[in-house]
């Protein structure tokens, strides 16, 4: 039994739509930070969940590694074949199935992305609200249980996903979930596959729960003299129950990589963006306090907008963060790494950090949707340097560790894949990262899917 013998099946099988060209291959074996290149030995375009199932049929009876593959966006080499074998690019399942208007839910393929399942409900008055920022595919979405600009008010991939379809590796299909709100039925299904990053199975149908487009929107942005009053604006923000869309915090680093990425004129000090979702009254009012809260705090420059392209503006230089830090150093690499505190920690945790990062010799912005105590680091590297990689890797070690001992997690949506493994037992307790080894055992007994991800 060997990949060989599987690709030779799997190739009757597929067809053309089984890739071994080189181009192909690299595509697939790289990831969008410092990780090596690792391609796969052969890349499978499934185009049904029975198609799913007999592919893995064949890699289990063979012993052939499986890797999912979506958007190929993820940040801890998550979809990186480190033991070879098949990669399963999900792009051709991608179709919109049964919208449930009434019940606020969709089922879809985990091949499309957010942006163009959004697109096709622009009609109907509903929206799909978790915004990771990348225009990620939701399957993997659901694989690294993201989230990002917009879970402070509409949650992340656990709240808003209501069931899947799952293929185990030996074959086998499994429906979780559906589209009502709620269930006492058994054991959570659901939420074992989300975050499991293809380690326990593949994730073929995802039905989702949808939130009613807004009546009106508004966003702004306001600087702070340093990061403290910024995050006590965040919390103070929170505990008078203003409720935001987005709230968002980026340094002074950050900010200067916007001016000259996006030529943008932002004074280079922190700063908090914000949106605001409901009736034009509720907005409006939310806003005012807001901008009140901003300027007991210190801050400057606050004013808001609902004109669209205002609000674009503004959040396409958000979202296009990582390649405008990635500018501060051309042809530099990014060990980018989050960590996720209690918001009453949130303050202490970015204020030591940006310290770590100031001693360091590494250019390191740090921004975050600081409104669930969740930040980033991106952290700009020579890969080929081992005293640099090894730097960014200690810093990135310290982040993980504050956050722990603060009693927060190494990562609030990153996810583990190959970058975080090690600080697993450190995180949940050696007893709690067994059982997850032995859930994996249970349901992948000879370690195909995604071998050397997450468990021990």
């Amino acid at each position: 039994m060997t990949i060989h013998s599987a690709l030779t099946k799997l190739s009757l099988l597929l067809g053309d739509r089984l890739s071994r060209s080189k181009s192909d291959l690299n595509n697939h074996g790289q990831s969008e930070t410092y990780f090596p290149l690792t391609p796969p030995n052969a890349v499978a375009y499934p185009d049904t969940t029975l198609e799913v199932s007999e592919i893995l049929k064949i890699c289990h009876a063979e012993d052939c590694p499986v890797v999912a593959w979506g958007a190929g966006t993820s940040l801890e080499g998550h979809a990186l074949a480190t033991q070879g074998g098949l990669c399963l690019d999900m792009i051709r399942m991608s179709k919109i199935g049964d919208l449930r208007i009434e019940d606020f839910a969709v089922t879809v393929g985990p091949g499309i992305t957010r942006e163009s399942l959004n697109q096709e409900l622009r009609t109907t008055g509903l929206f799909f609200p978790v915004d990771p920022g990348a225009n990620a595919s939701l399957g993997g979405m659901a694989a690294t249980r993201a989230s990002g600009t917009t879970s402070v008010r509409y949650g992340t991939m656990r709240d808003n996903v209501l069931g899947l379809t799952v293929v185990l590796a030996d074959g086998r299909i499994v429906k979780t979930g559906g589209p009502v709100r709620k269930s006492s039925s058994g054991y959570d299904l659901t939420a074992l596959f989300l975050g499991s990053e293809g380690t326990l199975g593949i994730i073929t149908s995802l039905t989702l729960r949808l939130q009613s487009q807004p009546e009106a929107i508004s966003a702004a942005s306001c600087a702070f003299e340093n990061m403290d009053a910024a995050i006590e604006t965040v919390i103070t923000t929170i505990q008078y129950g203003i409720p935001m869309a987005r709230i968002e915090f980026v340094d002074a680093a950050t900010a200067g990589a916007f001016n000259a990425y996006a030529g943008t004129k932002l004074p280079e000090t922190p700063h908090l963006l914000v949106e605001f979702h409901g009736s034009e009254r509720a907005v409006a009012e939310d806003a005012k306090r807001f901008g009140e809260i901003v300027e007991e705090m210190g801050g400057t420059g606050f004013d808001w907008s609902d004109k669209p392209e205002d609000r674009t503006a503004l959040w396409r230089i958000r979202h296009n963060a990582y390649y405008a830090c990635l500018a501060l150093r051309p042809g530099a690499f990014a060990l980018v790494t989050d960590v996720c505190v209690p918001i009453s920690e949130l303050a202490k945790a970015v204020r030591e950090t940006r310290a770590d990062i100031d001693a360091s010799p590494l250019i390191g912005p740090i921004l975050g949707h600081v409104g669930d105590g969740n930040f980033h680091a991106i952290l700009l590297i020579d890969r080929e340097n081992e005293g640099e990689v090894a730097e960014a890797k200690r810093l990135a070690q310290a982040m993980a560790e504050r956050a722990i001992s603060l009693g927060g997690t190494i990562t609030g949506e990153h996810g583990i894949g190959l970058g975080k493994r090690h600080l697993m037992a450190q995180e949940h307790g050696q007893e709690a990262w067994d059982l997850m080894g032995q859930i994996k055992h249970a349901l992948d007994p000879t370690g195909i899917l995604n071998p050397g991800k997450i468990v021990p």
